[in-house]
């Protein structure tokens, strides 16, 4: 291959993570709402009919679809579509760092602002009921923390001959943080709570 033809190929990338394009992307919402002592953060709990974690506390959210314009637009449609709410009625939608979990996914957070005159009307296949807890609680309390391990398991076949070290190669492991927030008989944990402890390092 010419250099010419290189350096154009060169000239026309746009960096992004490597290999998230087969990533799965997903955006999610903080819902906040005004109530008479101040901001409150809403959470759903999953609808028990629902495949993957059912009964878990979350924010709205899911995968991104093509229609979407962006992750914003995503994070909203998603929002409106589980709460039954009017795009008007969400408002001062800003976004947060975005996620790279190990598990080959992306996840796009944005807090915003339900409207004091909006009525929610849930989407019974999707969630089963809601709940509030002030934004000071979280100011007050910070989360516990625990960590996972991650093992290297390479599979049956892996060319150990092929690498320095062989069977003995010293890999190179990690661990994930698991983030717990606990509010009277509710237990907010996992992603949901990782993205509400950066939220709130955000605004203090």
């Amino acid at each position: 291959m010419a250099q010419e033809k290189i350096i154009a190929k060169l000239k026309q990338h746009i960096p992004t993570i490597l290999g998230s394009k087969n990533f799965s992307k997903y955006a999610v919402m903080i819902p906040l709402i005004l109530k008479e002592d101040g901001v409150h953060v809403l959470f759903e709990v999953r609808s028990l009919e629902l495949r993957r974690q059912p009964g878990e506390i979350c924010f709205p959210g899911g995968r991104i679809d093509v229609n979407d314009s962006d992750e914003k637009a995503a994070a909203i449609r998603e929002t409106m579509e589980e709460l039954g709410l009017s795009s008007n009625e969400i408002q001062e939608v800003y976004p947060l760092d975005y996620m790279v979990s190990p598990f080959g996914m992306i996840v796009y957070p944005f807090a915003g602002f339900i409207s004091e005159h909006a009525q929610i009307k849930l989407n019974p296949a999707e969630v089963g009921e809601v709940f509030s807890v002030p934004l000071s609680f979280f100011f007050e309390k910070e989360p516990e923390i625990y960590q996972i391990e991650l093992k290297m398991e390479p599979e049956e076949n892996f060319p150990f001959d092929l690498i320095v070290g062989g069977e003995n190669y010293n890999w190179r492991t990690r661990g994930v943080e698991e983030y717990f927030y606990l509010y009277e008989d509710k237990t907010i944990w996992g992603l949901t709570a990782r993205i509400l402890s950066h939220f709130i390092e955000l605004i203090r």
